[in-house]
């Protein structure tokens, strides 16, 4: 399952004390559905920014930001929550786990947010955490696992409920080269396995290639790499 998506002339601007800091100055951007993209650019040129819009997890100063039909400035609250739970998988530089759960609760913790339960939940969470290699290691904690091991959960997690759409904002940034591959690897495998769109924020030119398409986000907008 995929989604489409687009930005349409989206702009956003910070405050840094008495300076306004204009990071996309109207940005277009369209995804076919089940498309691989990755974004590449300059440090503090705005890619995380574009990532937390699409992920509904900032909003826009104007243009419009629309996952598979839905424009994300209509929702608010809590249809903007459920949207997020339905339709994306987000994967964090630093993993954002849970230190006082193990692999497996962290792996099917989206799925106990929508209110699902019961041995197919874990069932699935165990059977993720098999296809990445840590199938013995579902009651570690976070604190037991290793840089690789922890990204690898998140991206379970990301994954558990099969999202129509992946973003991923700086993925092996945090991790050696070696432990970077392994979970670049992954991505590739199970999103073409599942067919989900799929965006991620990198700066390794070496693993931006591997990808169906990569853009370049500069002076506030994006051009083909």
């Amino acid at each position: 399952m995929s989604v489409q998506v687009e930005a349409r002339d989206v702009h956003k601007t910070f405050r840094d004390g008495e300076r306004s800091i204009e990071v996309l100055r109207g940005v277009d951007l369209s995804v076919a559905a089940g498309e691989f993209v990755a974004v590449v650019g300059p440090s503090g040129c705005g890619k995380s920014t574009l990532l937390h819009l699409l992920g509904g997890l900032d909003t826009a100063d104007s243009g419009d930001l629309v996952i598979g039909g839905q424009v994300l400035g209509e929702l608010g609250g809590d249809s903007l929550a459920g949207f997020r739970n339905r339709t994306l998988g987000f994967v964090f530089q630093f993993q954002e786990l849970l230190a006082d759960f193990t692999a497996l609760e962290n792996v099917v913790l989206p799925g106990r947010i929508r209110g699902l339960g019961g041995t197919e939940l874990e069932k699935r969470g165990r059977e993720l955490l098999q296809e990445v290699a840590l199938g013995d290691r579902t009651g570690a904690f976070p604190g037991e696992l290793s840089g690789g091991e922890r990204q690898r959960v998140a991206l379970c997690r990301a994954l558990l409920l099969e999202p129509p759409l992946l973003l991923a904002d700086e993925p092996t940034g945090s991790l050696d080269p070696e432990s970077g591959e392994i979970v670049f690897d992954m991505m590739l495998r199970l999103q073409k396995r599942y067919g989900t769109t799929a965006l991620i924020v990198t700066h390794n030119p070496d693993l931006a290639a591997r990808c169906g398409r990569v853009l370049r986000l500069e002076e506030g907008r994006l051009c083909p790499h």
